[in-house]
């Protein structure tokens, strides 16, 4: 029971009992006052109109006028004269209507009086008695009527002091609103600090409260720092920094299965020649320095990509990996391929620096891509090129912004849209919710969200198929009550843009039913690049019951303790860590590290991209609560147009 409630009760019981004592004090001091003025009037009136008639004729006529003319003129209930042997010679009684009074009230306070008592005299003699008693009526009712008063006196007064206190308690508890708040928002794993209130009792248990989530948040960026550190010991190169060659070719891999707005992109590779003959002729020191400047300046790399990963493949070959860059980045890296020749030409000018590039597509594989860069850096070497070598790339579908928007549009007019539905298992092998990404037929094929999201993006059509696949998400569930769930994709466009934000969630809010059902998916680097939006997305689905959570994570460790108060379910940790796990320890410590701090704000860790039973073995001793990925067993994947 809340406390504006017991309040409201502690003052009508308190009213209650201050008017049950109030009442009996007051009615049994009115009712003594009235009886005893009652009797007191009686008795003057008995004694006035005795005297009256005693100087009077004694005929019947003059004493039946004498004491009609007295009854008349106030207000009696009886007057009687008797005569010394007890006969009545006159009498007067009222017959009329009685107090106005409730009849259980009178007999509740029944007011008892004494008659008046006077002797008549003629002459010498005892004429006869005089018997006077005034009608109590009025009596009843006056009582009555301080009594109600009484009464709405309690009641206004309990009133006042209730609003009065109900107003106070507010204005004092308005801090634990505050209290209740924080304390809730921890137990959905947001730490968040509120001001100390002024109320001491308050501010004692707000100061516990902040210093428990600025400890929960202090141990989560200490951990993320730990987990960064641990990253980059496991998995960068000691001497530049960038991504070693087994993680970079995770990350590779990762990139090639990507299947969002950011699949597709370019590999550049670049290449020292004659590394050995450089370190016996410039030392070992000498070229380590020109080593570190080089990957200092390809991190500088001015390309306007979703994301770009440095990584030294051996001694004398470098890496840059672009995920959705524009079309005009082969300009972009010839200038790069310039500046990083004078460089290094500058420390070592006896070193030839090579450099080709390849575009990728989603779903390709790693070994014809690596094949393709390794031709372009024998054509680069053989013609000694000075420029970035472009190596052979697939012929795309359409070759211009123009065609594919056309080709995607009328796609989405004809319902050529549809889901492809395949199983997130946890480690007991049951299902946890169906994966669901996009898929669109163009030119009589089923593709891929990776062949056309990035296109579909360029074009700004990236909101409409979002929209699109809510809609389709949401007919699917109501039609397969079933169906565990579904986690669809939310690009970042559609994230960052208010109109199809508010669309998403108006939707959801015409579809409560089937929301709980529903996992919605956000790439780590989309949340951490739109961090308001996401907070506000975050609340709204929350509060509708949708499951909301991480893809691609693990890639920004340092920044995790800034998800820790936004309410997610999930994170699925990225398949750049998840690749060939089984033959490499510091990725398992990773996982496991991921999952502790994950666990301990309440997160689900699920685990991407599982390519082979030996990988599915090793991460089911890190934690994890569930797995996905082509190397798992899985129900026949179908299409859900």
């Amino acid at each position: 029971m809340s406390l504006i409630k017991q309040l409201w009760l502690a003052t009508a019981l308190l009213t209650t009992l201050s008017f049950g004592g109030s009442f009996i004090v007051s009615t049994l001091s009115a009712r003594h006052y009235l009886q005893q003025e009652l009797a007191l009037k009686n008795m003057d009136n008995a004694t006035s109109l005795a005297l009256s008639m005693s100087q009077m004729p004694k005929d019947e006529v003059s004493v039946e006028l004498q004491i009609a003319a007295q009854f008349d003129a106030g207000h009696y209930r009886l007057i009687r004269l008797t005569d010394p042997a007890g006969k009545v010679l006159a009498e007067r009684e009222f017959s009329g209507e009685t107090a106005s009074a409730p009849r259980w009230f009178m007999t509740l306070v029944p007011i008892g009086t004494r008659a008046g008592i006077a002797q008549v005299q003629d002459g010498w003699q005892q004429f006869g008695t005089l018997q006077v008693e005034t009608h109590d009526r009025y009596a009843y009712d006056s009582l009555w009527t301080s009594t109600q008063q009484l009464l709405w006196w309690f009641l206004g007064g309990g009133l006042l002091t209730g609003l009065l206190g109900t107003f106070t308690l507010k204005r004092l508890t308005r801090p634990l609103e505050g209290v209740v708040e924080q304390a809730e928002a921890i137990g959905k794993r947001r730490f968040i600090t509120i001001p100390e209130p002024r109320t001491l009792e308050f501010r004692s248990v707000v100061r516990a409260l902040n210093t428990l989530s600025e400890r929960i948040r202090t141990m989560l960026v200490q951990e993320s720092q730990s987990l960064e550190q641990l990253r980059r010991q496991t998995q960068h190169d000691e001497l530049t920094g960038l991504f070693n060659r087994p993680q970079f070719l995770n990350q590779l891999d990762a990139a090639l299965s990507r299947d969002d707005a950011q699949a597709g992109g370019s590999i550049y590779v670049l290449r020292i020649t004659n590394l050995a003959e450089l370190n016996r002729h410039a030392g070992r020191a000498g070229v380590d320095a020109a080593l570190v400047r080089l990957a200092a300046a390809l991190r500088t790399v001015p390309l306007p990509a979703a994301r770009l990963d440095h990584g030294r493949l051996n001694a004398s070959e470098f890496a840059l990996l672009i995920q959705g860059e524009d079309e005009d980045s082969l300009g972009v890296l010839d200038t790069l391929t310039g500046r990083l020749r004078t460089l290094v030409r500058e420390q070592l000018p006896d070193a030839e620096l090579l450099a080709a590039s390849a575009r990728y597509t989603a779903g390709e594989t790693r070994a014809p891509l690596l094949a393709r860069l390794d031709g372009a850096l024998a054509s680069a070497e053989q013609s000694g090129a000075s420029h970035t070598v472009a190596a052979d790339a697939q012929p795309p579908l359409h070759t211009s912004a123009d065609a594919w928007r056309q080709a995607i549009t009328e796609a989405l007019e004809h319902g050529d849209l549809g889901l492809h539905r395949f199983p997130v298992l946890d480690m007991a092998g049951r299902v946890i919710h169906y994966e669901s990404p996009v898929r669109l037929r163009l030119a009589g094929n089923w593709l891929d969200a990776g062949r056309f999201l990035p296109w579909a993006a360029r074009c700004g059509l990236a909101a409409r198929i979002d929209a699109q696949v809510l809609a389709t998400a949401c007919e699917t569930l109501a039609g397969d009550p079933a169906c565990t769930g579904l986690a669809i994709n939310l690009s970042a466009e559609a994230l960052g843009h208010t109109g199809m934000r508010e669309h998403f969630i108006a939707t959801l809010q015409a579809h409560r039913r089937i929301a709980p059902r529903l996992w919605v998916d956000v790439q780590e680097s989309s949340a951490l690049r739109h961090p308001t939006e996401f907070r506000m997305l975050c609340a709204a689905l929350g509060a509708l019951g949708c499951k909301l959570g991480l893809k691609h994570g693990g890639q920004d460790f340092a920044r995790f303790a800034e998800l820790h108060d936004l309410g997610l379910d999930y994170i699925k940790i990225s398949a750049a860590f998840v690749r060939d796990i089984d033959r490499t320890p510091g990725n398992q410590t990773l996982v496991r590290s991921i999952c502790t701090l994950a666990h301990s704000i309440g997160l689900k860790v699920i685990a991407e991209g599982v390519g082979t039973l030996d990988e599915a073995s090793a991460l089911a001793g890190l934690g994890l609560d569930g797995m996905t990925g082509p190397g798992l067993p899985a129900s026949p994947r179908r299409i859900v147009a």
